[in-house]
């Protein structure tokens, strides 16, 4: 069986028990997420959420990219989210490399020699206080948007509260 495949009869079982269908495009707590792509955890499940909660942006290291900031203010804006909550994670993989590391990596395997800031992680703490200030003082949310700071222990399964 190809990979095609095994996603199409996947997603057959999926469906066969679908029950969201019905669910709105305006999250039901108003809240977005900017979390990393890690596969280790999903942002609902770490929060105690169900689909349809919250709207879920996730990119590498969970970073307030130009993106991913994108998203959030449409979120925000077009669709009512009033929260964001930021979650970095413990043995992130952009954790203690830099940008010229990440660029040798990529020229290495493609040929190419990127010029992407790729926003590595020296400390988790301190990137969470990073996006967070970065989303706090963005002018495009509306005036009762919050921002919330966490980090996640991908051993542990704990969230921790980054004060600003």
């Amino acid at each position: 069986m190809t990979l095609h495949d095994e996603l199409l009869a996947n997603n057959a079982r999926y469906a066969a028990d679908f029950s969201a269908g019905a669910l709105r495009v305006r999250p039901l707590r108003q809240i977005a997420i900017l979390t990393c792509m890690d596969s280790r955890f999903t942002a609902q499940g770490v929060l105690g959420m169900q689909l349809g909660d919250a709207h879920v942006i996730r990119n590498a290291g969970g970073r307030a990219s130009e993106d991913a900031v994108r998203s959030l203010v449409l979120s925000s804006t077009a669709l009512g989210t009033r929260w964001c909550v930021v979650i970095h994670h413990t043995d992130c993989g952009l954790l203690g490399v830099t940008n010229e590391e990440l660029r040798a990596r990529v020229e290495a395997v493609s040929g190419v020699r990127p010029d992407i800031d790729f926003l590595p992680i020296s400390d988790v703490a301190s990137s969470v206080s990073e996006d967070v200030a970065l989303l706090r003082a963005c002018p495009y949310f509306p005036p009762d948007y919050q921002v919330l700071g966490f980090t996640y222990d991908v051993t542990t399964g704990r969230l921790h509260s980054v004060e600003e």
